[in-house]
């Protein structure tokens, strides 16, 4: 998915302006693919410059109004209905959680439950969201409940995944890199060591055939 294959997606449903669409981003698109006003309206020169849509209408301020052409048309539905094997995403927080352990251990947990507090409060924000929007306007929006539908729930998982994380973190047994053991088990004091003196039965086995003492 691209930039590209949202804002023809979006021209599918009506003609819209930069700032349209650029709304549309925030309330819906924004949650799964962020995008930025400046790489909108230069998205939107290329297909225009390509033929995939047209403007249909200038307004002051240099405002004007996109429209799908038929060979817009034609992409959106080529890129919904093709087949593309399915690719690893990228997941910065997954990344660093994988070197968590070149932390001080409470550090590392306390990265962990700050992901799991923020994604409570991106999860508020898009209950927020949906018990204040009309969905059931147009396909559009209810394709848009779906969407942000997955937002939440993934909220969910990843407090629940974060927390249980962070409490492995601090049941485990490594040795923090930063501070000393911090788990793992120590010595017992007095314990006896392995001898590494040889036994006289030892120094007997040892002797060459044949040799008396």
């Amino acid at each position: 998915m691209s930039l590209r294959n949202a804002l023809l997606g979006l021209l599918v449903f009506r003609p819209g302006s930069g700032y349209d669409l650029l709304k549309m981003f925030d309330t819906s698109l924004g949650y799964v693919w962020p995008a930025k006003q400046s790489q909108i309206y230069g998205e939107l020169t290329k297909l225009d410059a390509t033929g995939l849509i047209k403007v249909t209408e200038e307004g002051p301020r240099g405002r004007k109004q996109y429209s799908l052409t038929p060979e817009g048309h034609a992409e959106t539905v080529r890129w919904l209905t093709e087949s593309r094997e399915s690719r690893p995403q990228r997941n910065p927080m997954l990344l660093q959680t994988f070197f968590l352990g070149l932390l001080p251990r409470d550090e590392a947990v306390q990265r962990l439950l700050d992901h799991a507090e923020a994604s409570a409060k991106e999860h508020d924000t898009l209950v927020a969201l949906r018990d204040t929007e009309d969905w059931d306007k147009d396909m559009l929006t209810v394709c848009g409940r779906l969407v942000l539908e997955h937002g939440i729930r993934q909220r969910v998982l990843e407090q629940e995944w974060a927390r249980w994380a962070a409490d492995q973190l601090r049941a485990g047994h490594a040795v923090d890199p930063a501070g000393g053991p911090t788990g793992a088990p120590s010595k017992e004091t007095g314990a006896e060591e392995p001898s590494t003196t040889d036994t006289p039965d030892t120094q007997l086995e040892t002797q060459s055939p044949g040799r008396t003492s």
